[in-house]
């Protein structure tokens, strides 16, 4: 067996845990292979070499990315040319679309075969996204079905792998056992998850503290749960809580264990709402965005949902309350029934989790290997 000579690039944590699965499947399939690039910590226990710390690419935020825009573009440029010099089999851009997606298009104008792993949601917006796409990119590998379907149609080389989250979050997720871990007693039991970024919060976190205060009302017996993403979000919420009696128990990060024990779900548009439809807990989504922003992107979204329970069931699964929708007293009266009674809920979640599980680090080892010739 020839050596291979894979090149693969993640920007943050969640492309350092695909990377690093989708090495393994590698090596599993052609041991003698070598990895470069720039990874994370789980990439490098892997074998990567990386050229420079992945932390120098994740940048949140466009005021930060401004900042450091020179330093990302002069270490763009430069891996362009490491990389055209090292002649790879192959090249992975796992996620990070700003970065990887013109480094695709220079390898690939260079005769080296590109992948993309995980689709930008260029089917909500930004379509034109997709004709560099198509320049650059001799197979894009996605985790969800319906984006899939959108680069079909749109002439883009396409394999559907599935989501590694639904390969590890178990078909059912054991709620007496997450509420004994978090010391949490028997009785209903509210996950509020008002998004992981500091303007989510501030937009949300009030607003769900008091639809908590409102569904209380309405059922004594009823408790709460957070999962704070970071410490500052954790002092957010403390400032928000500060004055209100409400029996919330607020965890560091462990968002996971939290939709395990939960009833039902109270939560921000967003990826986490994938993690409550794996754990089959019944949902409630509500946004809001700066009024100008939400008027721009009514504009530009071309889709008729936004959270992603509802995109993948192709149908309106989940309720969505959205800016002067999302009030108190509807936010309560929608999620109340849910805390019985989400059975339709659960069951669609059920069957998109079963699509989705398909054992993705193998799946995209396989489309790889396809691509360049080396399956066996």
């Amino acid at each position: 067996m020839a050596n291979l000579r894979i090149a693969l690039v993640a920007g943050e944590a969640s492309g350092d845990i695909l990377g690093a699965g989708l090495m393994r499947a590698l090596k599993a399939r052609h041991p003698a292979v070598e990895f470069i690039g720039v990874g994370g910590p789980l990439m490098q226990a892997e074998g990567l070499t990386s050229y420079f710390p992945m932390e120098r690419l994740s940048v949140m935020g466009l005021v930060e990315v401004l900042g450091r825009l020179r330093e990302l573009l002069a270490r763009r440029k430069k891996l362009v040319a490491d990389l055209i010099a090292a002649k790879p089999d192959v090249f992975i851009g796992i996620d990070a679309p700003d970065f990887n997606l013109n480094i695709e298009l220079k390898l690939r104008q260079a005769g080296i075969k590109t992948v993309h792993y995980v689709s930008p949601s260029v089917w909500a917006w930004r379509q034109k996204r997709v004709l560099k796409i198509r320049e650059g990119c001799d197979l894009m590998l996605t985790l969800l079905p319906f984006e899939a379907k959108f680069y079909e149609e749109k002439g883009v080389p396409v394999r559907f792998v599935g989501h590694t989250l639904a390969d590890t979050i178990p078909l059912e997720a054991d709620r007496s056992a997450a509420r004994a871990e978090l010391g949490l007693p028997d009785g209903p039991l509210v996950a509020l998850m008002p998004g992981s970024r500091g303007g989510e919060v501030s937009r949300l976190g009030g607003l769900f503290l008091d639809t908590a205060q409102r569904l209380r009302a309405m059922r004594p017996g009823i408790r709460f749960v957070i999962p704070c993403a970071n410490p500052e979000r954790r002092a957010q919420l403390e400032q928000l809580l500060a004055g209100r009696d409400l029996p919330v128990t607020l965890l560091d990060g462990k968002s996971h264990l939290a939709l395990a024990a939960c009833d039902a779900v109270l939560i921000a548009s967003g990826t986490a709402t994938l993690e409550a439809l794996l754990y089959k807990r019944p949902m409630v989504v509500a946004y809001r965005l700066a009024p100008l922003t939400f008027w721009i992107l009514k504009r530009m979204v071309k889709s008729p949902y936004v959270s992603l329970p509802n995109l993948l069931a192709q149908r309106l699964l989940v309720p969505e309350l959205l800016q002067d929708d999302a009030t108190v007293e509807a936010l309560a009266q929608t999620l109340s029934p849910l805390i019985e009674g989400g059975e339709e809920q659960t069951r669609g979640f059920d069957e998109i989790h079963r699509t989705l599980r398909r054992d993705a680090s193998n799946q995209a080892a396989d489309a790889v290997l396809n691509l360049i010739g080396q399956a066996q």
